[in-house]
């Protein structure tokens, strides 16, 4: 087993971001801000970031997008930061050809989410996530999201995927403690959370960091809230998870993206608009945006 805080332990840092793409007025990619946003996150208390995750509106990218924007971001920070490339999608072979694209870019890992819409039974799942930890050398972050997807990994499902040596991490957000724990009870992956208001839960069972989305702003006090657990100083971390718990749940109101560009705009970072079918936050959702904030002892 690993030692807490090792490399094994912790193979893409504790706190990471789904980082938001950002366009052009026109829609267009913006790469020089998503290079600058890449920057602030990363001096802002962030070990690594997930280029082209769902709240990088991945669904609405092409694989060129993908690849230029990884790129970019590898290019600006990439010696910083852990850089993970989110290359899942219904289709065994696309999600392949995209994590050959990631690796020659140069990312040093993958988010590999469930087959979503499809909905293949466990067999299935089980033979397209080793097929795409067969397809490169890079270490895989598996995406349980069954909310989104439609698909749970089920844990014996997740104990033999294990067993590959690429497969070294999950991004849960399956909210079920109860299955997290017997994982890590029967296995060494690297548990991150992927919804922050469950962090501090997921950390009291075993898990070593998240994958979050508040955390474009709030990365400094996430890891704080992180470190404080892991030294044993609980009544902190409690103190930190509740101060936090008001933009935890503000940023999720409606789809995480749309609320994270309207935050990103109002600290003045780059964010531009949401692409179709995702729509833009409304001034009723951007002032309780605001009051969320505050409640957190934040002013925009």
């Amino acid at each position: 087993m690993a030692t807490r805080g090792s490399a094994a332990e912790t193979p893409f840092g504790r706190v990471l971001t789904a980082m938001v793409t950002p366009f052009t007025a026109d829609g267009g990619l913006d790469l020089d801000g998503a290079q600058r946003l890449a920057t602030y996150l990363v001096e802002h208390g962030n070990d690594g970031l997930v280029i082209n995750g769902t709240t990088g509106e991945a669904p609405t990218t092409t694989d060129e997008e993908k690849e230029r924007l990884l790129r970019a971001v590898l290019e600006a920070v990439g010696d910083r930061a852990t850089i993970v490339a989110g290359v899942g999608t219904s289709d065994t072979r696309h999600t392949i050809e995209l994590a050959h694209a990631a690796e020659k870019a140069g990312a040093q890992g993958l988010l590999v989410v469930t087959p979503y819409y499809s909905k293949p039974p466990q067999a299935g799942l089980l033979n397209h996530f080793q097929q795409v930890a067969d397809a490169t050398g890079l270490p895989n972050m598996l995406y349980d999201i069954p909310g989104r997807t439609g698909t749970p990994i089920e844990t014996d499902t997740l104990v033999r995927l294990a067993e590959h040596d690429n497969i070294v991490a999950v991004k849960d957000a399956k909210g079920d403690l109860e299955a997290t724990s017997w994982v890590l009870k029967r296995t060494d992956l690297a548990y991150y959370s992927g919804d922050d208001k469950i962090t501090l839960p997921l950390l009291s069972v075993g898990a070593i960091g998240v994958v979050g989305v508040p955390t474009h702003l709030f990365a400094t006090e996430t890891a704080e809230m992180i470190a404080a657990y892991l030294r044993g100083d609980v009544a902190g971390a409690l103190a930190m998870h509740r101060r936090l718990l008001p933009v935890f749940t503000g940023f999720f109101r409606t789809q995480g993206v749309i609320l994270t560009k309207a935050a990103l705009k109002l600290a003045g970072l780059p964010a531009g608009p949401v692409r179709p079918p995702l729509v833009d936050a409304t001034d009723a959702q951007i002032e309780q945006l605001r009051r969320d904030a505050a409640d957190a002892g934040v002013a925009w």
